[in-house]
């Protein structure tokens, strides 16, 4: 058997690993890579071998740099099937064909910067002389609709007629659309036949709703031959979901390679315990100073969390009096998910909400906000306030919108409640901010860029990394300890280089046999 590494590889996203075995050919995750602009783009639009030679994929859990390039697999002579746990795949129905349209608006809008680059620049519209600016204002006129919307048939038109190369989205509404008829949703410890000679069983992860924990067995020379991979794992104690799996089937349990996360190989983070404390601590100092909370967080998962635990505040009498708002319609449709999969909430859920006949994610407080129109009169109210909106990362979505609004009062807060991958904005503004409270907030703020213009910093940047949904250092070991598993070797993915190698040192002090794997690189397991 040969496992080859494909992404989230010395690095956290694009997670992707093949495993051939004789003749089955079965991919574990098609992830899309975030960071640079270019540098990802490139990386996502070419994958690595034909699709049409695997057997089937098995997708750990929904989020996009897990999921993300499945619509490019099946669009490109992939004839398998995706096999996930059902919650997974109900996440992955508004995921992926979200993951489409911002592709689309972003091809859109980078083919609008090129044709209106070329008029200013000589082009169309001669009435507005040779001034440039107005120049510009004239060709934006032409390109758009109203003040807002691009007029993309206009756009691609003149991008033809003014020979510039287009550029086109990685793949389409269509595709994603298309990409789900390949789902098979597969409930925890079922096992699933993923080839003549292959099966896999899931385990909760405790990630995320629906993330798992996957078991390979292949048959090789007549013996079984058995790979894991954790996928994301989850941390233990934390809110609405159960924790990872420590007891395994006995027929699951002797792993000739488990392929593990190492995202905080080296980090441990706060408590599980001290969520709401510190939540209402940083809540109330934002409200005393009049300003808004402003929280980018996933759509899938950290949404949902944080709604749970401002609904635990509320009950418990200790929630400041502000509304709180959910922009993102992604969010408000994947928190249906969540609604409709009450059998994978944990003990403390049930009894604390469903038993009482209370929706976990939905209070008197909370506004779940549709439209454009509301998201824009958000960024004009001053007063106290919590927005929680897409992307996680702050690469893309409203969260943008929010931001351009509110980083440069220094009242308000930017509350980090997740992973910033290097070379995002998230990650910018998590460090930036991070240095200018180390000193002390003296002096200019940091300038931060985003669409194509520099922000001042003034605002106060708070991580809570008790949010997490990833393992940290300690709970990872605890998951290897105590479990039943048997591991025969580790090969750790999902990690920034210096996470993985300094928790790759840690297994070996503890007599794990461990390697880190590159991209590209090529394991035998035997």
């Amino acid at each position: 058997m040969q496992i080859t590494f494909y992404g989230a590889a010395r690095e956290v996203t694009g997670s992707m690993h093949l495993i051939a075995s004789g003749s089955e050919r079965i991919l574990l995750d098609c992830g899309l890579f975030q960071g640079r602009r270019r540098e990802a783009a490139e990386k996502n639009r070419v994958l690595p071998f034909d699709p049409a030679l695997i057997t089937n994929l098995v997708l750990s859990h929904a989020h996009t740099d897990h999921s993300g390039r499945i619509p490019v697999l099946t669009a490109n002579g992939f004839n398998g099937r995706v096999v996930c746990t059902r919650a997974t795949a109900s996440a992955c129905a508004y995921l992926l064909p979200d993951s489409a349209s911002i592709q689309e608006s972003d091809a859109d809008y980078l083919n609008y910067k090129s044709v209106r680059t070329a008029l200013s620049h000589g082009g169309v519209p001669r009435a507005a002389g040779n001034d440039s600016s107005a120049r510009r204002e004239a060709a934006k006129k032409i390109l758009k609709k109203g003040r807002h919307e691009l007029d993309v048939e206009t756009i691609n038109r003149l991008a033809d007629e003014l020979r510039i190369e287009r550029v086109k989205p990685l793949y389409t509404l269509a595709d994603a659309e298309k990409a789900l008829g390949f789902f098979d949703g597969t409930p925890y410890r079922h096992p699933a036949t993923i080839g003549a000679a292959a099966r896999c069983t899931f385990y909760d992860a405790g990630h995320i709703l629906g993330s798992a924990i996957s078991i390979l067995t292949f048959q090789e020379n007549g013996r079984p031959v058995r790979v894991g991979f954790t996928g994301d794992l989850g941390r233990f104690g934390k809110p609405i979901l159960n924790d990872p799996t420590l007891s395994f089937a006995e027929e699951d349990r002797c792993l000739n390679l488990l392929i593990m996360e190492s995202t905080y190989g080296e980090r441990r983070h706060e408590a599980v315990s001290d969520l709401k404390a510190t939540l209402l601590d940083v809540l109330t100092e934002t409200v005393q100073r009049g300003g808004t909370m402003l929280i980018p967080a996933f759509a899938f998962g950290r949404t949902q969390v944080l709604l749970y635990v401002l609904h635990e505040l509320h009950n418990e009498g200790k929630l400041p009096d502000i509304p709180i708002y959910v922009d993102s319609p992604l969010a408000t449709n994947l928190t249906r998910v969540f609604a409709e999969h009450p059998e994978l909430y944990d003990r403390d859920a049930q009894t604390e909400f469903l038993s009482k006949g209370q929706n976990p994610f939905r209070f008197d407080r909370v506004r779940f906000v549709g439209s454009v129109e509301e998201s824009m009169a958000l960024n004009r109210q001053d007063r106290p306030q919590i927005i929680i909106a897409a992307s996680g990362m702050c690469e893309a979505g409203r969260i943008l919108h929010h931001l351009r609004f509110k980083i440069h009062g220094e009242k308000n807060t930017i509350l980090i409640v997740g992973y910033m991958a290097q070379n995002t904005l998230g990650r910018r503004i998590e460090e930036l901010g991070a240095a200018y409270a180390a000193d002390g907030r003296q002096g200019p703020p940091p300038l931060v860029k985003f669409f194509n213009k520099e922000y001042p910093l003034r605002a106060r940047v708070v991580k809570i990394g008790g949010f997490s949904a990833h393992a940290d250092k300690e709970e990872m070991l605890r998951f290897l300890k105590q479990s039943n598993l048997k591991v025969g070797r580790i090969a750790l993915v999902h990690g920034e280089e210096a996470q993985a190698l300094s928790f790759a040192g840690e297994l070996t002090a503890e007599g794990f046999s461990v390697c880190v794997p590159r991209r590209g690189e090529s394991l035998i397991v035997n």
